[in-house]
């Protein structure tokens, strides 16, 4: 498989900013070549127990940016967060930038809209976000171009991002002890997050992953990357799927599946 906006050369700086509650890593991307920079899979913090919100998490990656003088040019969402809120708006609101998020978004809007009974004031057309990408979609960041990989399987919407030798996997693929996401949300399919991660394990060995969540054996906080050439041995289709519905049937908490 080949990617013609690819480039390897161009080694942005990532930081990962662990957030425990949701074991979700957020990221600081920048241009190594300009104060250019996005922010990727941003955590909006919920007290579930008292329905309050906080921006804790969010100001975090803000008072960087600001401290390096950087700016801000997009805020990402490698896909629709189940587990916790996204910070975009509130970072959009005070630094600018541009949002985007896979286009078939709309999908998830139209099915979660039905679920939960939404009037017509939810929009369903994905305008939330200053951008839907399709697959194979560039975009800028200072003098870097990123491309999309359309990833669905976790959710249709679903979209890995790659800039330079870094690609970032959101939930499609965690560490080689953390497996893949699971599959039984709405529009959830075992059979194309096996496809999806043999798109994502096609990229150069030299890549850089980084994951969106890490749920290791004793919860660690890994914000570092791995390479894609370490992910071996990519089990059969076969049993990816049987494992992905076993868990649907409620007969695994989790599974290994790479």
């Amino acid at each position: 498989m080949t990617f013609p906006n690819l480039n390897m050369a161009i080694e942005p700086d990532v930081d990962g900013f662990f957030d425990p509650a949701t074991n979700t890593i957020s990221y600081i991307v920048k241009d190594p070549s300009s104060d250019a920079c996005a922010i990727i899979d941003s955590v909006l913090d919920i007290d579930y127990a008292a329905g309050r919100i906080a921006y804790d998490s969010a100001d975090r990656l803000i008072e960087i940016i600001r401290q390096r003088g950087l700016t801000l040019e997009w805020i990402i969402e490698t896909h629709v967060h189940a587990d916790h809120l996204s910070a975009a708006p509130y970072i959009q609101q005070k630094l600018g930038g541009r949002t985007g998020v896979g286009a078939r978004i709309t999908e998830i809007q139209h099915t979660f809209g039905k679920i939960f009974n939404e009037g017509t004031e939810f929009q369903r057309d994905g305008s939330q976000f200053d951008a839907l990408f399709e697959d194979g979609d560039t975009y800028s960041i200072g003098g870097m171009t990123a491309f999309t990989i359309a990833t669905p399987g976790h959710t249709p919407a679903c979209m890995v991002h790659v800039i330079g030798d870094a690609a970032f996997s959101g939930d499609t693929l965690f560490m080689p002890d953390g497996g893949s996401a699971r599959a039984d949300f709405p529009g959830g399919d075992a059979g194309q997050l096996y496809d999806s991660i043999q798109r994502v394990l096609s990229l150069p060995d030299e890549t850089r992953l980084f994951t969106c969540h890490d749920y290791g054996p004793e919860a660690m906080h890994r914000v570092r990357p791995r390479k894609v050439g370490l992910f071996l041995d990519l089990i059969a289709l076969d049993y990816l799927v049987q494992a992905r519905c076993f868990r649907v049937a409620g007969g695994i908490n989790d599974v290994n599946v790479v």
